[in-house]
Parts: structure tokens; C-alpha cells; sequence
């Protein structure tokens, strides 16, 4: 079985922002957070866990946790 791709939330996070048109700014003030903030996810910084959910939840994003042991 192969590996999973790896998620890289900056990336998605900016190319659903612009799908959604949305500036920073108005990602920002969408979601709560700071334009500094979205800057920072999207340059794969380390931000808190509730900082890119309350971004994911702005964008109609789904956070999912996965197990990468693999099964024996």
C-alpha cells in the first residue's frame, strides 16, 4: 500500500482562499484571526491547531486526523 500524499496546509489553505476570491483580509475577518495569521499559515509556520480550524471551518474545509502506522 502506498503512502498517503502529503497535506500541505498553507497551499491548500491559499488556493481555496482565492478560489473563494478572498483577500487575506477578508479570510481574516471571515474566520477571526489576523491578516499576519493567514500569512503565517500560509507560509507553513507554526500556528495554533484551533487557529486553522476556525480558517478551515471560513473556507468550508474538513480537518481530518489519520493514523500513519501502518497496519501490521
Amino acid at each position: 500500500m502506498s503512502e498517503p500524499e502529503q497535506v500541505n496546509f498553507g497551499d491548500t489553505i491559499r488556493e481555496t482562499r482565492r478560489k473563494h476570491g478572498w483577500s487575506q483580509a477578508e479570510l481574516g475577518e471571515k474566520s477571526g484571526v489576523s491578516r499576519p495569521t493567514i500569512a503565517r499559515v500560509e507560509a507553513n509556520h507554526d500556528v495554533t491547531t484551533a487557529t486553522i480550524a476556525k480558517i478551515a471551518q471560513a473556507l468550508g474545509l474538513t480537518l481530518e486526523l489519520r493514523n500513519r502506522d501502518k497496519a501490521v
